[in-house]
């Protein structure tokens, strides 16, 4: 039996929508992590990007229930990318997460429509955003994973 492509469509935007809540579950988990080894002039910074995520997160449950889904729960724990020692670390895990995070909103913004698009749209924007105040520098197009050949040079394929 083969699905109608409305059926596909609205799966394809309820695994979208639980992969950002994983992504969001995933950084409010980081921002704990980075919030215990930043130092004092990313603190600030820090506590706001983990309040934003826990609004996230929360809306994002919604949205999946709304799809007619059940809101994955958060992992108890998660692997973090590198090891976190040092307040050096901690900002670049504090860009790392907003990365991944802005990934995620990216695939959602593709698959999603009307107000869950526009809010997808709204949380691509503000990952990108604190991920170029951790990183103090930004990327051409947040939110697309860019891919490398062994060579180095950009994949078009």
């Amino acid at each position: 039996m083969t699905r109608s492509p409305s059926a596909t469509a609205r799966t394809r935007t309820l695994d979208a929508a639980q992969a950002a809540l994983a992504a969001e579950h995933a950084a409010v988990y980081g921002y704990g992590v980075v919030g215990a080894r930043v130092d004092e002039p990313h603190a600030a910074l820090a506590r706001e990007a983990y309040d934003a995520h826990r609004v996230r997160r929360d809306a994002m449950s919604r949205a999946v229930r709304d799809l007619g889904g059940t809101p994955e729960a958060a992992a108890a724990g998660y692997a973090l990318p590198f090891a976190v020692s040092d307040a050096a670390a901690a900002v670049r895990l504090g860009a790392e997460l907003e990365s991944r995070v802005a990934d995620v909103y990216a695939d959602l913004v593709r698959d999603a429509t009307g107000a869950l698009r526009r809010d997808a749209a709204a949380a691509l924007r503000e990952a990108a955003v604190r991920a170029v105040r951790w990183r103090g520098g930004s990327v051409a197009f947040p939110g697309l994973v860019e891919r490398a050949s062994p060579s180095g040079s950009p994949d078009r394929t």
